[in-house]
């Protein structure tokens, strides 16, 4: 009987849950009833998995209305391996989370952000989920407008200042997605998004369809911060509380990914992509995003802001593969979107240890640390071997699959692309490393002095080191990743090699 209903259950538990942990005494009592609600999302996302990978596509028809009148939601291996990512960091975040939102956010505040942040997941997974283009975006605004408010609960005044940024440059892209909606529902009079690619094929050439599929497109770059328009990501996650850049690193920008390849096609399809010249705009700020960012990176002194840039860097990975728009470049884009979900939480966690116990995420406050905090240390590498994509590392499958693509067609300035920001990696992986285990001098942190510096809790050590060993499982297993982006990818682009 549950199984039946795997897709609703998914959305609708987090978000009943939301207002009853929002009426909680603050305290562990919200972060309890959080964490099994998450745990309990997690394990329908890995059964809904299960079954779509079995049984094909999954049709729900919500309210008992038939698609394309009624809403519907349509599962297949694509958002249910998205579905399985955005629950499975939120399960992982939680634990991780009672000991950091005690040290960074007031505890009279704790109902109301586990309370956004559950609202934020109902979002996420709600676009994995819907087949239909305006619930879309109803759920997109959802996780929005939490996200707004999760970022602003940081402790440092700038995190205002980067959630009205946030706010202002998501409102724009909610509204061109919005109006490039409008415009399509005018030319079919459809919003099921099964409906309109079997629709469109007839009116492509009309050119309110053109400009449907550019106000959208330009919504969603805003969305998952891709080069140029990326300017709010490095405030947002520099800071936001630890557990909320974790979190939105790992899924949101993720999710926005994930819809534009779903939109450009299983909507549209590739017959307008390649009458129009997106896929070249689309590998070039893909290049220019991976250059730009990842030099903007080295530069950075504070270690949060440092991987911002690289989130945006590794946007454009995905980007590229979009660009490409062959299956390989479809199943790197996949790939990576599941391997940076775990080898930046991963990251971003171990700059939340450190700044748990020495208050910065400064890199000169960061002096020494590798040998008083040695596993935080060691996760930290082996996740920035991951991020650079060392061969046994989830991220060299992702980087792999991204250069077969670039040789299938003979594209050697990517391959030069994708290597030069390998090595722009490691300059920058290296400049932390260095600081924090070759150089020997005093700690400047401060807030704490450098004899009361010491190892993280368990309670953070154990949900890091989890992401850590999956960075490593799936650098040599790729059934799940590849064994379900492959398929994926050949669905979405038809007979196209």
């Amino acid at each position: 009987m549950i199984e039946s209903h795997l897709s609703l259950l998914i959305v609708v538990i987090p978000l009943i849950a939301a207002p009853v942990v929002a009426v909680l005494p603050n305290g562990r009592a919200p972060w309890l009833f959080s964490t099994l609600v998450t745990w309990s999302v997690f394990y329908l996302a890995i059964l809904q998995l299960a079954n779509v990978s079995t049984g094909g596509v999954v049709s729900y028809e919500l309210g008992g209305w038939a698609p394309p009148w009624g809403i519907e939601y349509r599962i297949d291996s694509v958002n249910a391996l998205v579905a399985l990512i955005v629950s499975g960091i939120a399960a992982i975040s939680l634990p991780y989370a009672l000991t950091s939102v005690a040290k960074e956010i007031p505890e009279k505040q704790t109902s109301l952000f586990y309370a956004a942040f559950l609202l934020c997941l109902t979002g996420l997974l709600g676009i994995t989920q819907t087949g239909d283009i305006f619930n879309l975006f109803v759920f997109l605004e959802i996780s929005s407008l939490s996200s707004y408010a999760l970022i602003s609960l940081g402790r440092q005044r700038q995190a205002l200042t980067a959630s009205y940024q946030y706010l202002i440059m998501g409102t724009i892209g909610a509204t061109f997605f919005l109006i490039g909606v409008g415009l399509l529902y005018a030319m079919t009079g459809t919003l099921n998004m099964q409906d309109l690619s079997q629709r469109l094929p007839e009116i492509f050439e009309h050119r309110t369809i053109h400009t449907a599929f550019a106000f959208i497109m330009v919504g969603f770059a805003l969305k998952l911060a891709m080069f140029p328009l990326h300017l709010w990501l490095p405030n947002a996650y520099t800071y936001a509380p630890s557990i909320v850049t974790i979190f939105l690193a790992a899924t949101a920008t993720k999710v926005a990914v994930y819809v534009m390849i779903r939109v450009i096609f299983g909507v549209f399809s590739l017959h307008l992509i390649e009458s129009t010249p997106t896929d070249e705009l689309f590998l070039l700020l893909g290049m220019a995003g991976v250059i730009a960012a990842s030099i903007s990176a080295i530069y950075q002194t504070n270690a949060k802001r440092l991987f911002a840039y690289s989130s945006v860097a590794q946007i454009g990975y995905m980007v590229l593969g979009i660009g490409f728009g062959s299956v390989l470049g479809l199943t790197a884009s996949f790939v990576h979107i599941f391997n940076h979900a775990i080898m930046k939480a991963a990251l971003f966690m171990a700059l939340g240890a450190i700044l748990y116990r020495t208050g910065s995420n400064q890199v000169k406050d960061m002096r020494g640390l590798a040998h008083k905090m040695p596993w935080t240390f060691a996760a930290f590498v082996i996740g920035g071997l991951s991020l650079i994509g060392v061969p046994g590392t989830a991220g060299f499958i992702s980087k792999w699959y991204l250069v077969l693509a670039a040789l299938e067609q003979q594209s050697w300035i990517v391959v030069a692309v994708i290597l030069t920001g390998s090595l722009l990696a490691v300059a920058y992986v290296w400049k932390l490393v260095e600081i924090m285990y070759f150089n020997s001098g005093p700690n400047a942190s401060s807030k704490t002095s450098s004899e009361d510096i010491k190892e993280a809790p368990l309670s953070l050590l154990l949900p890091l080191w989890l992401l850590v060993i999956a960075n490593i499982y799936f650098g040599f297993d790729t059934s799940l990743t590849v064994g379900i982006a492959e398929p994926a990818a050949t669905m979405l682009l038809g007979d196209k090699p």
